[in-house]
């Protein structure tokens, strides 16, 4: 009997996926089967790239379940202090609180489908190896594709729970069991670099299907800028946005249209069937209904408002009273509900800037970091920095410009204050809860049981 491959593909993609190429507004990306033998999924170019399509949709999710995008928004977000929660809902109240239990079923719920995804992403890399009747560019362009997949979700592995098992083979047992060890933050960013150089240099610079969604070269790069930042190694980090920053396909737009699925902005982006996204979804109500996330008026007032006013404030933000109470619309993504032109955009071009920014000044280049902040300030519609700054105060406002640009989108700022150990200073002048061991979530309570392998991390253990 052959080995069915069912693990890599969603009950009900075909559906979804055909709907999508159907129409020219959403995204052109094929239709992957519901279920394929092992054998065959990677006999020709068709079935190999229908199951790489596969984890793009697994990805994606939709508006009502809990997909990536509000994953590794929402929570860290809130646990930050670039959301405000307004519902009451026990579970989310944890990470607003700073109070989280080694049983909360959303940190579960993460993990799980964190590496689900990974499970997913090994399977297609095996097969994809092994297959010797894959024309080259293919080959290389769809295992470009899953080691940069693979590589993204490790990022956000480590940068919430701290040492994670790292899983890399196809072998299910090793999962199904649950038998890995944590490996160490530092080997879990050895193997993400080690994917993400290897899938730039597989990806073509040209755009695979339609709308940016699915990556290139260019999304490669950014991603590695990304982690070399973060892993202060300012050289590569800056030389790696700034092969972004001088493509030619990519430019900034006006505010008010950086998020619309043909924005120039964008690097990458998740598509979706409606072209409505969980931001939309989550962060716009109607009239009278109190957005669930909202912006905290403290972020909302360290705008820069005279003598001119933020464009990202007057177009990403709204004021909204419900029973007299005042809260600050997130207004980045403008459609709720029916049908739009907008998808989860993971990668666009304004971080480019501020990760160069960042690099420079940290490197000593003053100059050079000033005219990257000065880039995002002049589309804001701001005057440019004051020409006297000193490198601590570039990097201080390097973190300001990332707060006011990124603020709502994928856990950056929680993220931010993390590796730059600003943690502790700013969260604890803000919430009267925080503790230093909550910069990490809990390993969830039911993976340790059932695998004793695993450790607990600190402030988690009862």
């Amino acid at each position: 009997m052959k080995k069915t491959y069912k693990e890599l593909v969603l009950i009900g993609i075909t559906g979804v996926i055909l709907s999508l190429s159907a129409c020219e507004k959403f995204v052109e990306l094929g239709a992957p089967p519901t279920q394929v033998s092992y054998e065959d999924a990677f006999a020709t170019d068709a079935s190999a790239q229908s199951v790489v399509l596969g984890l793009y949709v697994s990805a994606a999710g939709n508006i009502n379940n809990a997909n990536m995008s509000s994953m590794t928004t929402f929570y860290p977000g809130i646990s930050g202090d670039d959301l405000q929660y307004n519902a009451t809902d026990a579970t989310t109240l944890e990470f607003a609180n700073n109070s989280l239990l080694n049983t909360n079923s959303a940190v579960s719920n993460l993990w799980s489908n964190l590496y689900q995804l990974i499970k997913n992403t090994n399977n297609a890399i095996a097969g994809l190896d092994a297959s010797t009747s894959l024309t080259t560019n293919v080959k290389n362009q769809l295992l470009g594709e899953a080691k940069f997949i693979r590589a993204y979700t490790y990022f956000y592995l480590v940068n919430l729970y701290g040492d994670v098992p790292l899983a890399l083979e196809n072998d299910n047992e090793v999962f199904e069991n649950a038998q890995l060890p944590r490996a160490s933050v530092e080997q879990v960013y050895t193997q993400i670099v080690e994917d993400l150089r290897d899938a730039e240099e597989k990806l073509a610079a040209v755009y695979q299907g339609t709308f940016r969604a699915r990556v290139n070269k260019h999304a490669a790069s950014a991603l590695l800028a990304r982690v070399y930042l973060y892993r202060g190694d300012y050289a590569n980090a800056e030389l790696f946005s700034t092969k972004v920053l001088t493509a030619t396909d990519y430019q900034l737009p006006d505010p008010a249209v950086s998020f619309e699925n043909d924005s120039q902005e964008i690097i990458f982006q998740i598509a979706n069937l409606t072209g409505v996204t969980t931001f939309g979804a989550n962060y716009i109500t109607s009239a009278t209904v109190v957005p669930a996330y909202t912006l905290p008026e403290v972020v909302y007032n360290s705008f820069e408002s005279a003598p001119t006013i933020d464009l990202r404030r007057s177009n990403w933000t709204s004021l909204k009273t419900v029973a007299d109470q005042v809260y600050y619309a997130i207004t980045k993504y403008k459609i709720a509900s029916g049908t739009g032109n907008e998808y989860h955009v993971v990668l666009r071009l304004a971080e480019q800037y501020l990760i160069r920014a960042e690099a420079k000044a940290h490197q000593g280049d003053l100059a050079g970091a000033k005219a990257d902040l000065d880039a995002l300030r002049a589309r804001a519609g701001l005057a440019a920095l004051g020409d006297n700054l000193s490198q601590a105060q570039l990097i201080r406002a390097v973190e300001q410009e990332r707060l006011h640009e990124l603020f709502g989108e994928y856990g950056h700022r929680w993220m931010d204050l993390k590796r730059t150990s600003r943690a502790d200073e700013v969260l604890s002048a803000t919430k009267g809860n925080w503790r230093s061991t909550a910069a990490l979530f809990p390993i969830p309570q039911g993976q340790i049981v059932i695998n004793p392998s695993l450790t607990q991390n600190p402030g988690y253990e009862d």
